[in-house]
């Protein structure tokens, strides 16, 4: 099945996005290739792009306290695991600490390298950090394969609170949505949500199918249009009943 997700609110659209460059810069890490290597940085500057505004701690904080507080009151409850739920408590409690204690250091992490400075004010322009404009940076990619994962990974350090509070907020949230099939006829799901209630919706739909959600969403209903794409690109309203799969998170 492939999952598509839509947000229904600005804060989860950033946890999304943030989740989605984190993974991204992983996977370009474990790689060998400078190349590879290049463009963990224009993804690094991607989070930092994102996760640097002032408010998306503060809503974080906000997001992974209410989870506490919910999940407190299930302790001594008998029909809830009490080791599950003290180690989600303490996975909680460490990724609130953490953050915490972050401070501005998400937006210094380049402000305070001279070289990821100059590198970020260079790979915007295109071929901007050829040889010639940045030796310093041509030289590092010189380097072997391990000597420039050590080098990314310490410059990054400072955003593991970020990544971890990201995936703990998102993993909680989909953890609480059931998968439920649903029919879409001649392509087209519509349906009325209780205001406010649910944050993000996972849609699960048969590759076979080559079917494409058209999701829009907010705090008030969902609807969902299926297209299918022809041979150019182009995108055409699917005329057939489908089955999905669909769950709401609150």
């Amino acid at each position: 099945m492939i999952l598509f997700e839509h947000p229904f609110n600005e804060r989860v659209r950033t946890y999304l996005r943030l989740e989605h460059l984190f993974r991204r810069f992983d996977l370009l890490l474990q790689r060998e290739h400078a190349v590879d290597h290049h463009f963990c940085f224009t993804t690094l500057f991607e989070i930092i792009e994102v996760g640097g505004r002032t408010d998306l701690k503060t809503d974080m904080l906000k997001d992974l306290d209410k989870h506490k507080n919910q999940l407190a009151a299930y302790k001594n409850n008998p029909s809830v695991d009490q080791d599950v739920l003290l180690e989600v408590l303490m996975r909680i409690e460490s990724c609130f600490e953490n953050l915490n204690n972050l401070g501005a250091k998400i937006n210094q992490l380049v402000g305070e390298n001279d070289f990821l400075a100059s590198i970020r004010n260079r790979i915007s322009i295109p071929g901007g950090t050829c040889a010639f404009d940045l030796p310093a940076y041509h030289s590092w990619q010189q380097k072997n394969n391990a000597l420039r994962q050590a080098d990314m990974r310490r410059w990054t350090e400072p955003l593991k609170p970020l990544y971890s509070s990201v995936e703990l907020l998102l993993g909680l949230m989909r953890d609480n949505g059931v998968a439920q099939k649903v029919m879409a006829p001649a392509g087209l799901f519509q349906q009325n949500l209780p205001q406010g209630k649910f944050q993000l919706l996972r849609l699960f739909i048969d590759p076979s199918l080559n079917l494409i959600p058209e999701i829009s969403g907010n705090r008030m209903m969902v609807s969902i249009r299926l297209m299918q794409q022809d041979e150019n690109g182009r995108l055409q309203a699917s005329p057939t009943d489908c089955s999905l799969e669909l769950a709401l998170c609150v």
